[in-house]
């Protein structure tokens, strides 16, 4: 980073700034939107689509539609909410054609990444920010109400901590602190989490609708959130259900059901009863002379 970058510069800045969005995907409009209830003033995004275009002008109002190197240009803080994937070719392309001005403010909202991809923006004087909100966007107005209270990954340099933290919180979050070298560790365990409950709980809803159940989201919304809350509240503790119990009669029948009606469940019934089962016998909740029936039943049909 540019010596001259030194906390007192930050300090010195003025209290609102002027807000740019590069990648107006479902992320950065909502981010920019609730920038703006604080009191910043968002004043120029880019988007490819025309559906993200509809929703920067949905979220954003008045704020024009320009080129990245253009968005650059006119704000002193900038969001770049792109994929991942393409992060490091985007920072990489704005340092080279001379977008990135010295005192600048970037910040991604990559949870895979911390500060170093923002490296070429760093050496033109940038100053980098990783703020991940831990939250899933819809691309609508009611993403900005969920904010409030959402938990934020932040990663910093240790003299832009104070203002990573004080931009989370005008925007309703939470900081929380991530060190560097564990952001990809903390988005895997968010996308545990939440990418691969929406899976789970999609493929319980075709189950349930194919056994003839006629409203499989009204049965499952008390049933899922009790047992979320009390995940939360105790970790393998809550655990319940016919593996925890070791009873490996009904995984069997599970599992026959499955092979017959939706094979293309198998694999992750399988896995999760696996991870199930090693999680209840490490806590003592699936006693071992039980185990070793349920994990026969849990072996695939190639290891037989």
């Amino acid at each position: 980073m540019n010596a001259s970058h030194t906390p007192s510069d930050a300090e010195a800045r003025p209290a609102r700034l002027t807000v740019g969005v590069v990648g107006t995907g479902r992320v950065g409009p909502a981010l920019a939107a609730a920038l703006a209830l604080a009191g910043h003033h968002p004043v120029a995004a880019s988007g490819v689509s025309d559906t993200s275009r509809r929703r920067a002008a949905n979220l954003l109002p008045d704020v024009p539609l320009v080129e990245p190197a253009q968005v650059l240009a006119k704000a002193e803080l900038v969001l770049l909410t792109v994929p991942d994937d393409a992060l490091p070719g985007l920072v990489s392309g704005l340092a080279e054609t001379g977008a990135v001005r010295p005192g600048q403010l970037l910040v991604h909202t990559s949870g895979r990444y911390g500060v170093g991809v923002l490296e070429p923006a760093m050496r033109a004087g940038a100053l980098p920010l990783a703020l991940h909100p831990a939250m899933t966007f819809t691309g609508t107005s009611v993403d900005v109400q969920r904010l409030a209270g959402c938990s934020f990954g932040v990663t910093a340099p240790y003299e832009l901590r104070m203002a990573a933290e004080a931009l989370v919180i005008e925007m309703g979050g939470e900081p929380e602190w991530i060190e560097e070298s564990a952001r990809p560790l903390y988005h895997a365990g968010l996308a545990i989490g939440s990418n691969h409950l929406v899976t789970l709980v999609a493929q319980s809803i075709e189950l349930l609708r194919a056994s003839g159940v006629s409203e499989p989201g009204r049965m499952l919304g008390p049933l899922l959130g009790a047992a979320l809350d009390n995940a939360l509240r105790s970790g393998d503790a809550a655990l319940t259900g016919p593996v925890a119990r070791g009873d490996a009669g009904t995984v069997a029948a599970h599992l026959v059901e499955l092979r017959k009606h939706s094979p293309q469940a198998v694999a992750s019934y399988l896995a999760m009863a696996r991870a199930t089962a090693d999680r209840a016998l490490a806590n003592g909740m699936l006693k071992p002379e039980l185990a070793v029936a349920l994990l026969d039943v849990l072996r695939d049909e190639g290891e037989r």
